[in-house]
Formats: structure tokens, sequence, C-alpha cells
């Protein structure tokens, strides 16, 4: 059974931009969904923390995305372990990285507690990245280049401090423990000059040549603290940001190429992401699954991913929605770890990543 994208929501009298515009407030939006397997009484959790991401954000406060990333990686699990999985996303759109921190994964660590639990994920980074983009975009005079260092700053510190906590607090049977780390949304939108004048050279500065570098510090850091603290890194801005084809004849697949690889110094790293492959960069929108085809990974607001299926109602001004339903694929559909639609969404694409790190066992 494919899944079929819900109706638009109406339009309520609070509205939240996002884009180069980032939430004015933040929301909660959690969900719990089990997926239900036939013939079978084992249940286990795949926990997930996170902003607007996980969340399955898509324009409206009061419901969301069923089929965000945590539950495409948990509907990939049940049909890996023949068993029930309850997918918990405890997520706050519009959060930064202290708040997803404090207010979620310290606040409800009693989620990735539960004995049940096989596999805790979590994302953060990209409201503190918005906010700091939005905030230079917007300014005159001199740039002032504060925000962005405070962002990645900010980044580093709670990406570090999440995997020691949950190292610390999951349930001692988890198996598997992931960041996913950021695309980049709104790639193409940043081409274009800055309004205000570097100190040093005195010209205007190309706002995605200043982003890129920020933005790829806090990858590497992320997938750099995965291996310390014993997670893996599900690499999202490889995943959306390069081709899954050879598109410039140097022999290495786009998507292969831009991945992050253990072992490479940041500076390396930062080269090769935004000068020595930057060539093969695209904006997800546009994410070409080979030379003819292409799929738009990002929605209308030029931000979230997109997703298959429906939604799920999660209060008025946000909260919690709880539902279940079967496997949306059959276990016939799935073809070496993959679904028919794997690489059509954004959130099936990132589910997917996810779940290449599912232990074979629960």
């Amino acid at each position: 059974m494919m899944r079929r994208v819900g109706p638009a929501a109406l339009v309520f009298a609070v509205v939240f931009m996002w884009s180069s515009r980032v939430l004015a407030n933040t929301v909660t939006q959690n969900v719990s969904w089990t997926i239900d397997r036939a013939g079978t009484s084992a249940k286990y959790r795949v926990v997930g923390y996170g902003d607007s991401i996980y969340a399955g954000y898509h324009g409206s406060i009061w419901d969301v995305a069923i089929w965000s990333a945590p539950n495409v990686s948990g509907e990939y699990a049940s049909t890996l372990w023949a068993s029930d999985v309850e997918v918990i996303r405890r997520c706050k759109s519009g959060a930064v990285v202290s708040d997803i921190y404090n207010s979620k994964i310290v606040g409800e660590k009693s989620y990735m507690q539960a004995s049940s639990t096989r596999v805790v994920t979590f994302e953060m980074c990209g409201n503190d990245g918005l906010r700091a983009r939005s905030n230079f975009a917007g300014q005159s005079g001199t740039c002032n280049y504060g925000p962005l260092n405070t962002a990645l700053n900010n980044c580093t510190t709670y990406l570090q401090q999440a995997m020691q906590f949950i190292n610390a607090n999951a349930y001692a049977g988890t198996k598997v423990k992931i960041v996913a780390n950021l695309y980049y949304p709104g790639y193409n939108a940043d081409n274009a000059l800055s309004g205000c004048t570097d100190p040093t050279s005195g010209q205007k500065v190309n706002k995605q040549t200043t982003f890129l570098p920020y933005l790829a510090r806090m990858n590497w850091r992320a997938c750099n603290f995965a291996n310390t603290y014993g997670f893996k890194c599900a690499d999202d801005f490889a995943q959306y940001m390069g081709a899954d084809y050879d598109s410039n004849g140097d022999g290495i697949v786009d998507s292969v190429g831009l991945a992050y690889v253990q072992g490479e110094s940041e500076a390396d790293y930062v080269t090769r992401i935004t000068t020595t492959r930057r060539s093969t960069i695209r904006d997800a929108n546009t994410h070409f699954v080979n030379a003819s085809t292409s799929y738009d990974y990002i929605q209308s607001d030029d931000t979230h991913p997109t997703y298959d299926g429906g939604t799920i109602f999660v209060g008025l001004f946000g909260g919690t929605g709880t539902g279940s339903g079967p496997p949306d694929f059959q276990d016939g559909q799935i073809v070496n770890g993959k679904n028919p639609i794997w690489n059509q969404f954004g959130h099936e694409r990132m589910g997917w990543a996810l779940s290449a790190y599912n232990p074979t066992t629960p």
C-alpha cells in the first residue's frame, strides 16, 4: 500500500513562518506511533528527540506528518525484526539546541529508559543556524559574524552534552544510538549578496559562501562526536545535497563524494565540502536520483522535508498525538533494505539513512 499525502492544513489565526524567517515561538509536537505488525506480540521502541524535522512539521501547529524520519526508520526495523515497533518522537518545533537538550533529552529522559528501547536518535542545531542566517541576511552596514559563531559554538556544546547524557541514561539494552546532521535548506536562495559589507574587504559577501562553512563545521562535529561517544552518524547533508549518480564524470557518485569520512580532519572536510566538491552540491528541491529523474526533498517553505502519507493531530496549540497502524510496505516490497519510495521524499530518505544502522536483531 502506497502512502498518500494528506490534505493541506487550514489557515489558522496563528501562523508560523520558516525558511529565512523562523518560528517566533516554539511549539511541542510529539507523536507516539505503533507499527502494528500482524502475527507478533513482541514490541520494541525507537525514540527520537529533536525539533521540527523529527516532529514532521508541515506548516501546521496542530498536526504533523505521521511518516517523519523516525517512523520511516521504525518501519524498516519492524520488517527486520518481524515485530511491532513503537516510535516515540519527543520534539519541539522552533527549538534551539539548549531547549532540545534541556526540555526534551534531559527533561523527557524516561522515554529512552524504557526496557523496550532499542534505538535512540536525535537531531538539533537547525534552528540555531536558521536564526543566525536570518540575522545575517537582515544586516546592513558592517557585517557582524557573531550570531553565526554563537550558533556554531552552541551546536558544538550541546551535541556533545546530548551524546554524553544519552549514553548515561538510555536503557542498557539499547542497541544503537544515532545523531542526524544537517542538510542545507534554501541553498539556492542563499546564492546572493548580503546587505552588509565585510569588515576586512569592505565588500558585500555571498551568503551561500558565508553560511556553508558554518554548516560544514556543525556537520563534521556531529559525526566526529558520534565516533567519540559510540553513536552512528546519519549524514543528511550528503543524502540530500548530492545526486545519486556521478554528475561530473570523476568516477565518484556525488552523494558518496560529499559523505563524512571518519578520520578526516575538520579543516579537510570543510575544504572538501566548500571547495573541492562544491560543484556537486545541489539544492535539495531537485534531488537527482539519476541523470534524468529528480525529486523534491523540501516543502514549499524551502526548509522542511517532504513526506509521504497522512498527518496526525497533536493538539490545537501543539501537544502529543497517539496512533497505530500496520506497516505500509509488505516484506516483499522492501528490497536490499529499501522500500519503493526510499529516495522520493525528504523524510523517506532521512528515515532510510537512519535505518542503515538498525541492528539485525532487537
